[in-house]
């Protein structure tokens, strides 16, 4: 009976410190690029941008860079051809290809960009290129990594909450009550929210690629062979910080129509541009 009291009392309180930070998350002071969605940000880009350069040099500090020349040709050629749409001169834009079979890229605040030699066969062409760099340098264009780190900061905040407000209670029932809110935080606004940062940087990308000049077409079919090239299980999709990757080729051809208009008057376009063999 005194567990049932502890876990009524634990779940009283998340529901209380989940409708605190959704209250402050709904407070928003700035809305992302083409989709308007609102949001809370509570580090300024600079920090952002500081702390996305200090990363991007530990990775290339470690990783070796690729010897392949056609491979950085290509991503240098597609990056810039996306760079120069992006509405973003202040970035100090940089592409790499990274030699690791690991299937990958990013793209850090400021314009850091990075691509691994695992994923580009998957590409299977520039436009294929196009929709990976465009969908990674959307993040960066929407500020999702400052989303994050927000995020990150109320969560630790709601926690030292947490510890003031239970620290009169037996050590057991506030174990219980840190094990809610953390494993309830993480599985019920921070997956989902990652997942609506993927979604979104689909989204923002193949308008970006199109805008670019590359065959949003190729967008949808990219995720259907990435997903054919994965190896072994993926986790279920609502423990996932990812869309399954047949989510996102449905949503993204729901895009198509915004996608191809803006293709269509594109003054310069590349169609599929060189294959990759």
């Amino acid at each position: 009976m005194k567990l049932c009291t502890a876990h009524t009392s634990s779940l009283n309180l998340f529901v209380v410190l989940l409708a605190a930070t959704t209250s402050l998350a709904v407070c928003s002071c700035r809305s992302t690029p083409v989709t308007g969605r609102r949001q809370l940000l509570l580090v300024p880009e600079k920090e952002e941008i500081s702390q996305g350069l200090s990363a991007y040099q530990d990775v290339v500090s470690k990783e070796p860079p690729s010897t392949n020349r056609r491979y950085v040709e290509l991503v240098n050629r597609v990056g810039r051809r996306i760079a120069d749409v992006a509405d973003r001169p202040d970035f100090a834009w940089e592409f790499r290809v990274i030699a690791s079979p690991t299937q990958n890229a990013f793209c850090l605040p400021g314009g850091k960009v990075a691509v691994y030699e695992g994923i580009i066969p998957v590409c299977e062409n520039e436009a294929g290129l196009a929709v990976v760099m465009s969908h990674e340098i959307a993040h960066a264009l929407a500020r999702h990594g400052g989303e994050r780190l927000t995020q990150q900061r109320l969560k630790s905040f709601g926690q030292r909450g947490v510890n003031y407000v239970t620290q009169a209670r037996p050590e057991l029932e506030q174990k219980l009550i840190l094990a809610a809110y953390g494993g309830a935080s993480e599985y019920l606004y921070i997956l989902p929210y990652s997942r609506e940062h993927e979604s979104e940087a689909d989204h923002i990308g193949v308008l970006l690629m199109a805008k670019a000049g590359y065959d949003p077409t190729e967008a949808p079919k990219f995720w259907e062979r990435f997903a054919g090239a994965k190896d072994g299980d993926e986790p279920p999709e609502f423990l996932s910080t990812h869309p399954s990757d047949s989510r996102r080729a449905i949503d993204l051809r729901d895009l198509l129509p915004d996608a191809k208009r803006i293709y269509d008057n594109t003054p310069t376009r590349h169609g599929l541009g060189e294959t990759i063999k």
